[in-house]
């Protein structure tokens, strides 16, 4: 029987994939930027130690957006670029990372539903349960922390409403709004 509510949207997949790991966001717009890059260059640029970024790469690899450079680069200082269909996921994290930017927030400042929260209270969905809904496969835990984040960072508010049981209302602030924006 149907229910008379639809089911949300099933979050973005591309979100969810830039949101994965904390650095793949400004490695994927570095990466853009400059049309490749050595590891250590990477390091220095993105300011994040060597083991996060070998994790991160090699979760890039495994979704397919990053690959070494053939014939460039010495074995033991590999060179990565973006393959195709990185260049699209790229293009998106170059956005976000530019938001970012504009806001002050520090690179890698979102945790994993980060972003698919900041867009999910965007579009209206302002309570908790609205958002567990939306974002189903994370955790209510992940998406507690990830509520806190955003709040610390300013990006957005959380209102307690007066009933019984108590019950929190979440909505972006000026700057979650933007962040919001480059998202979409």
């Amino acid at each position: 029987m149907p229910s008379s509510k639809s089911d949300p949207p099933p979050p973005d997949p591309l979100l969810v994939q830039l949101g994965s790991h904390r650095w793949l966001v400004p490695l994927l717009a570095d990466l853009a930027a400059r049309k490749g890059a050595r590891f250590v260059e990477l390091v220095h640029r993105l300011g994040l130690s060597r083991d996060s970024l070998t994790r991160t790469l090699e979760a890039a690899q495994a979704i397919g957006w990053v690959r070494r450079n053939p014939g460039h680069g010495h074995p033991l200082r590999p060179e990565y670029i973006l393959t195709d269909s990185g260049q699209a996921a790229a293009a998106r994290a170059a956005t976000i990372a530019e938001a970012h930017g504009a806001l002050g927030l520090p690179p890698g400042a979102a945790t994993r539903w980060g972003l698919p929260l900041v867009v999910g209270i965007g579009v209206g969905h302002d309570r908790f349960n609205a958002l567990s809904r939306l974002l189903a496969p994370a955790t209510p835990r992940a998406l507690s922390q990830g509520l806190a984040a955003l709040g610390r960072h300013g990006l957005v508010t959380r209102e307690v409403i007066d009933m019984r049981p108590p019950a929190s209302r979440y909505d972006l602030t000026g700057s979650g709004r933007l962040l919001a924006a480059a998202c979409s």
